[in-house]
């Protein structure tokens, strides 16, 4: 369904952060846009279906309020995005340098409903487990993923029921209701 501004803080350019004379990049994040094939079903005469979508990503990916972080702290190591501010994170930025890699291949990736008509997949790469949390909505009529949160987990998540990644695509190219979970 075709949806107003899905309310997210979106930002199509993350300048660089600067820290203590150091600078990182954080241009891997900037708003781009990726084209899946869902291969076609020679046995159904359906050819290949191409869906482009545009992708944002949150701050969320490479920020994070840490517990226990003093004042000081938490002030020195802010980020100022076009909406918010957040103290920056070392290791979520490490882990953030993966997210275009793994986004082109959600096709490839366990996804599952997330709650709140949101989806997630979750990422087992080099012993980490890093957890990604997409919206996906149509604006303007256009395909469209936001990156709302990415961050290693403590823990593993145990067992989530899939949601293909081409029926969260066909629904938005067809206009229709997103995907729950399979049973």
């Amino acid at each position: 369904m075709e949806r107003k501004k899905y309310g997210f803080p979106e930002q199509e350019h993350f300048p660089p952060f600067v820290y203590k004379e150091e600078v990182y990049d954080l241009s891997h994040l900037d708003s781009h846009k990726v084209e899946y094939i869902q291969p076609a079903i020679a046995s159904s005469g359906r050819p290949d279906i191409m869906y482009t979508f545009y992708i944002t990503y949150s701050m969320h990916c490479f920020a994070k309020h840490h517990d226990g972080q003093c004042p000081m702290e938490a002030d020195s190591l802010m980020y100022h995005a076009k909406r918010e501010s957040r103290p920056f994170c070392f290791r979520r930025y490490e882990l953030s340098k993966r997210l275009p890699d793994l986004i082109s291949r959600l096709p490839k990736l366990l996804n599952f409903h997330a709650g709140h008509e949101s989806y997630a997949t979750c990422s087992l790469e080099n012993g980490d487990d890093y957890f990604i949390s997409f919206a996906a909505f149509r604006e303007k009529k256009k395909l469209r993923l936001h990156i709302m949160s990415a961050y290693p987990l403590d823990k593993p998540l145990g067992k989530r029921k899939k949601v293909s990644f081409f029926s969260i695509a066909n629904a938005l190219k067809k206009n229709r209701s997103l995907p729950r979970p399979q049973k």
